[in-house]
C-alpha cells in the first residue's frame, strides 16, 4: 500500500532551522514528483514547494524561497525540505503529497496521497 511518512517537525525559535521528510512505502518515489504543502490553523492549505522525479527541477512558493530547500534522495526513498531563517508566518502543518496518474479509458485516473503531516511550530 502506497503510504507517505512526514517526520522532523517541532518547536524552533524564531530565525531556526528545521528539515522535514517525507519517507514513502509501497512504491519507488524516485518514478514521481513531491510537493510540500502547509496548512496554518484557520487558513488554507498552501503549496510550498515541488521537486521533478529526478531532482533536477524544483519550484517554491514566495513566501519561502531563498529560505527553503527542497531535495531527494531516491535511493532511501526519501523528499526532505530544509526549512532556513525560520518565522512565525511558517508555523502550520507541513505535508507531502504524491500524484499517481494512471492510464483509464476514457480518461486517466488521479490519485493523490498525502502523509499525516507533521506540526512546525516557530516561537518569536
Amino acid at each position: 500500500q502506497l503510504q507517505l511518512v512526514e517526520s522532523g517537525g517541532g518547536l524552533v525559535q524564531r530565525g531556526g532551522s528545521l528539515r522535514l521528510s517525507c519517507a514513502a512505502s509501497g512504491f519507488t518515489l524516485d518514478d514521481y514528483a513531491i510537493a510540500w504543502f502547509r496548512q496554518a490553523p484557520g487558513k488554507e492549505r498552501e503549496g510550498v514547494s515541488c521537486i521533478s522525479p529526478s531532482g533536477d527541477t524544483t519550484n517554491y512558493a514566495d513566501a519561502v524561497k531563498g529560505r527553503f530547500t527542497i531535495s531527494r534522495d531516491n535511493a532511501k526513498n526519501t523528499v526532505y525540505l530544509q526549512m532556513n531563517s525560520l518565522e512565525r508566518e511558517d508555523t502550520a502543518v507541513y505535508y507531502c503529497k504524491v500524484r499517481v496518474v494512471v492510464s483509464s479509458t476514457p480518461l486517466p485516473t488521479v490519485y493523490d496521497y498525502w502523509g499525516q503531516g507533521t506540526q512546525v511550530t516557530v516561537s518569536s
